[in-house]
């Protein structure tokens, strides 16, 4: 049985389903910190899969390292964001023994 070739299609088809359950994610729970963390990281990997796939259906005389330089820049943004969102997220646990965003009115200025 052959399926065929994979196309761009494809990838930005599964690029956009990926999107699409990070934005429910983020919509759906906003109780806890953690798992608004993981659909924000979920949300940049589908931004990520698109650029490699764009990247790597652009012709020839294009320049086909752009998207793969875009990506290495968004992992760096996400990694700095994930430590530096774990670290509030360990600050508020001791302080409020609770992960409930609900909870943490009192950030408000």
């Amino acid at each position: 049985m052959n399926l065929g070739a994979i196309t761009l299609g494809h990838y930005l088809s599964l690029g956009g389903i990926l999107f699409a359950i990070s934005v429910v994610g983020i919509f759906l729970n906003r109780r806890n910190l953690i798992v608004l963390l993981m659909a924000i990281e979920l949300m940049l990997l589908a931004v990520n899969l698109n650029f490699v796939a764009f990247s790597h259906y652009l012709p020839a005389e294009a320049d086909r390292m752009a998207g793969q330089v875009f990506v290495f820049f968004i992992l760096t943004v996400a990694a700095a964001e994930s430590a530096i969102g774990l670290a509030i997220l360990v600050v508020l646990f001791r302080n409020r023994s609770s992960i409930n965003v609900e909870e943490l009115d009192e950030l408000q200025g």
